[in-house]
Parts: C-alpha cells; sequence; structure tokens
C-alpha cells in the first residue's frame, strides 16, 4: 500500500504541477491556476499519515516506510524549487515572460550556485533523516529498524557527496581562461583546432 501510494503522489505532484502552469498560462487562469499548485503539500501530508497509520497498526517497518520518508524529505526541501524551474520556462515560452535565468558558469560566481544546490540537498537529506529517526523511536529498538537505519545511511552519503561537489567548485573554479578558450574554440567551428594541431 504504501508504494503505491508513493508511486501515486509522485504522478499526482507532476499531473498538479503542470494542469495549476497549464491553467496559469494557457487559459488564462492565474487564481484557479495557483489553487491547483497549492494543492500540492497535501500530497506529503497524506503519504506521511498512511505510513504513519500503517506503522501503528503493527506493520513491520521496511524499506518501502523508509522511501516514503525520504520521498516527503526530498519533495519538501526540492519541490517548491522545480515548481519554480517549470513556472519560469511556461511563463518564457507562453506569456512572454524573460528567459530562464542560467546559472553562472565560472568562478566563485558558479560556487556559490553549487553551494545553494549543495543546501537544498542536504536539508532534503536532514528533513528525509528526522523523519527516519521519528519513524525508529515510533517503532521502538525492540522492533526491527534495520532497513530505517539503512535508509538514514543512503541519506548521509548523499549528502556528502553534494558537500564534496560543492567543495570542488570553491577549491577548485573553473577559470576566466578556460572560459576564454571554449569562446575562441567555438568561433573556430568543429574540427578546426583539430586540423591546427595535424598542421593541415
Amino acid at each position: 500500500m504504501v508504494l503505491g501510494l508513493i508511486i501515486a503522489c509522485e504522478v499526482a505532484f507532476w499531473v498538479l504541477l503542470l494542469m495549476g502552469l497549464s491553467l496559469r498560462y494557457l487559459a488564462r487562469m492565474p487564481r484557479l491556476g495557483a489553487a491547483v499548485l497549492l494543492c500540492e503539500p497535501l500530497l506529503e501530508v497524506v503519504l506521511f499519515v498512511v505510513t504513519a497509520i500503517d506503522l501503528k497498526n503493527g506493520a513491520a517497518p521496511d524499506w518501502k516506510h523508509g522511501l516514503a520518508a525520504v520521498y516527503i524529505g526530498f519533495t519538501v526541501a526540492l519541490g517548491h524549487r522545480t515548481v519554480k524551474w517549470l513556472d519560469a520556462h511556461f511563463a518564457h515560452r507562453y506569456a512572454g515572460g524573460p528567459p530562464p535565468v542560467r546559472p553562472p558558469k565560472y568562478g566563485m560566481a558558479r560556487a556559490a550556485y553549487e553551494w545553494r544546490t549543495a543546501g537544498r540537498w542536504i536539508l532534503a537529506c536532514a528533513i528525509a533523516a528526522g523523519l527516519l529517526q521519528g519513524a525508529v523511536w515510533y517503532v521502538g529498538e525492540a522492533g526491527d529498524v534495520a532497513s530505517l537505519r539503512d535508509w538514514q545511511s543512503k541519506v548521509a552519503f548523499v549528502a556528502g557527496i553534494n558537500l564534496v561537489i560543492a567543495g570542488s567548485y570553491t577549491v577548485f573554479p573553473k577559470r576566466e581562461r578556460e572560459r576564454e578558450r571554449e569562446r575562441v574554440e567555438g568561433e573556430r567551428g568543429p574540427g578546426e583546432s583539430e586540423r591546427e594541431l595535424s598542421g593541415r
């Protein structure tokens, strides 16, 4: 039941998102579109309540309950960003809005962008880990909570990977000379750099 509900929530998330944006930009009904988008958080509430009831009714905690906690954490932390990203593309495509802002490519500006991205992912991992810990306490140490602990290890690994990625852009930022070389190579066209190296 829990796994089926997770899949249903994911499908419903995208259906509500596309429906809300279509109402806002295609049907020119911004208020109704906003009302549909505001229904998105209800999906996480429903999943949380159903998962808690399932455990309360004596279900043994397994990977599906852990996945539900992880799904809720990541949707809470990253869902709003997804909505904003797609909203900007809809506004540009169908309402004459400005082009979506692209992330910076070079220097500390890119490093700052990577840290903001890492912060959102780490927040998602923290929420998921907190929900998993709540489930561990709810079940009690006498129960089999190995699968929940395993999910905590997974989200900690994801958080660590994001720290490494953001840190690499800080320690080894992409330099301006790399951008200049890319620009020159782009002006030459494909294959010209290779011909120069071969002397032809």
